[in-house]
């Protein structure tokens, strides 16, 4: 049975990651092939499609672990009856090859460990051909390879790989697995201790540029740390999550693959890496956005691969039965497809906001965002999918309605205060009229509240967003009855739905619920900042920090009534907003104020 989501860690160089359960098992390694997508994932398919598990033999009376201080270095002490043992788990950073490396150190006693890989290839379907080549242990499947060495005699056993050795106190026994490309040569062996050291010595140099003293500097410092390891270092992309497939309600059809870019997530990710001072991270996202969306703006889409790739086809994987039973097994995402709205405001938002804290132009940025203005003038009274990607009708959501309307008022704000040339005074014209009637259509007078889409009565965790962005403040009337509406709707033991489950399937087309989506209750926590709710606020902020799983990380969503971490993980969006309300409820001035659109 696989082990909980939150009991997963994350390792991982900047290519590629791994996630580490708390017993010992890797039961997730994804290295991107940017033809292909990756080429061992094993935690979607269970025990069977792949894992490799290292721990002591017999049983384990405590598990405890931590990164080591600020870096992506983790350890997991295992104690047990005859002693304890500790196994270091990292990625060195990427040069050519990828690498993996386990040192198993002993701590106290004599302690008997097993070691069992099991390998498989292309998401479960290639058992690989493993032989002895020099020190090395190799497995060739396809296109991919992988490379175990180890001073530990290796036994082949039932197509796996096993052996079972004892350690003392003092004693380092290390593993390093290494892919690489089929047709290439084997790759050189690496000392295992000084990767460590130059591991340790690169995320510290990296987390020190953190500029966030705040009281929660611990979780923002983990958050980054997440990010970082979500970007592909080549591109600047960052993926929206590790993970494909993980579900949103176990054993329901909620699952998706989230290892793509994800336009929407461009300001906040921004936002996030300006504010906590890593500029270099933000303008290498800021221009991979602009490589991305190239071409004819009607071509645009709303998610990309991480060096830019538009061909993200969606497929189900039959032969995998998905985690805790939860089918199907996806890769690829339909959304791609999908007319979003919102998706214009974010882009015009983040270069507009890039523009305003300092970011040096780029000099195609301008004219790209004419020819988006251009085209949005024509599209905004159009229906869509909107930001939650319904597989249902297409609707006048007003979420994407404000993000129309946000990407007028940046553009007006580019030639008012940046000097840039455009015709201003249809773009005022144009942003007016999309004002007056999401405030017309949008907004249900009766129970003072906005809604979900024009004419309807569900409420949508989205309208959140309205005065982070600027459409309205947070002390106008017409908001403040949302937040409260939202409250008393939305809410789930605290913490807040995207839209109600009542309404789940006739609004996205979708059987079965989900949790509790994390990045709208950071959300309601940045609104009642602004309302002046800083108490509330704070009891929102802290609840959230309080499912951080033991080592600080967090997944899309959550499901109260189980005290469980849901759908995807760790979740980019979810970090990125943490770091943005960590900003908000600190003194100075908060990322949602920035983002009203009045920075600069």
């Amino acid at each position: 049975m696989a082990s909980r989501i939150e009991d997963y860690a994350l390792i991982g160089d900047t290519h590629t990651t791994a996630l580490v359960a708390a017993n010992g098992s890797i039961d997730w390694l994804c290295v991107p092939r940017l033809d292909s997508g990756a080429c061992f994932a094993a935690l979607i398919g269970g025990d069977e499609h792949g894992r490799w598990r290292l721990a002591p033999a017999g049983d384990v009376r405590r598990i405890r672990r931590r990164y080591r201080d600020a870096t992506l270095v983790l350890e997991t002490d295992f104690e047990t009856r005859d002693g304890a043992v500790r196994v270091v788990d990292f990625m060195p950073l990427r040069m050519q090859h990828c690498h993996l490396v386990r040192v198993v150190e002993g701590l106290s006693g004599s302690v008997s460990m097993s070691m069992e890989l099991i390998l498989r290839f292309d998401y479960g379907a290639i058992v690989p051909w493993v032989r002895r080549v020099d020190d090395a242990l190799v497995a060739v499947g396809g296109p991919d390879a992988i490379c175990l060495r180890s001073p530990v005699a290796l036994e082949g056993r039932d197509l796996t790989t096993v052996a079972e050795f004892r350690v003392e106190p003092g004693d380092r026994v290390p593993f390093v697995l290494s892919w690489f490309a089929s047709h290439r040569p084997l790759p050189k062996a690496i000392d295992p201790d000084r990767a460590l050291a130059d591991t340790e010595k690169w995320w510290r140099r990296w987390s020190a540029r953190c500029t966030y003293t705040g009281e929660w500097r611990g979780h923002v410092v983990r958050s980054l740390i997440t990010l970082k390891s979500l970007i592909y270092r080549p591109t600047g992309g960052i993926v929206a999550a590790a993970t494909t497939s993980l579900p949103e309600q176990i054993g329901a059809g909620r699952n998706w693959d989230y290892r793509f870019c994800w336009l929407r997530d461009a300001t906040f990710t921004l936002y996030a890496l300006m504010l906590a001072g890593f500029e270099d991270e933000a303008r290498e996202w800021r221009d991979w956005l602009l490589r991305a969306v190239a071409g004819h703006p009607e071509q645009m889409q709303i998610l990309y691969g991480a060096a830019g790739e538009r061909r993200l086809t969606e497929l189900e994987l039959d032969w995998l039965p998905g985690y805790e039973g939860s089918v199907p097994v996806r890769i690829g995402n339909a959304a791609v497809d999908q007319f979003q709205l919102d998706v214009y405001g974010e882009v015009m938002d983040v270069l507009h906001q890039a523009r305003a804290v300092g970011l040096r132009s780029a000099g195609p940025a301008w004219d790209l965002q004419r020819v988006l203005m251009d085209f949005l003038e024509g599209k905004w009274k159009e229906p869509d999918e909107g930001i939650w990607e319904v597989r249902g009708p297409r609707r006048h959501f007003v979420h994407s309605k404000i993000m129309a309307w946000v990407a007028l008022d940046r553009a007006v704000k580019a030639v008012e205060r940046f000097g840039l040339d455009g015709p201003v005074e249809r773009w005022r014209r144009v942003r007016a009229e999309i004002h007056t009637e999401v405030c017309d259509r949008g907004y249900d007078a009766g129970r003072q509240t906005f809604t979900q889409y024009y004419g309807g009565r569900e409420l949508d965790a989205s309208l959140l967003m309205m005065p982070l962005v600027g459409f309205l403040p947070a002390t106008d009337g017409r908001v403040a009855g949302t937040v409260a509406a939202i409250e008393r709707r939305l809410m789930r033991d605290g913490f807040v739905m995207r839209y109600s489950h009542e309404d789940a399937e006739t609004i996205d087309g979708l059987p079965g619920g989900e949790g509790a989506f994390l990045a709208c209750s950071f959300w309601l926590a940045d609104c009642l900042s602004l309302l002046g709710r800083i108490d509330a606020a704070r009891t929102l902020f802290m609840r959230l920090l309080g499912i951080c799983n033991d080592v600080g990380l967090l997944s899309e969503e959550y499901d109260p009534s189980s005290g469980r971490l849901m759908g995807n993980f760790p979740q980019a969006l979810s970090h990125l907003s943490l770091v943005n309300t960590a900003h908000n409820l600190s003194p100075g001035v908060g990322a949602a104020r920035h983002r009203s659109g009045d920075a600069g």
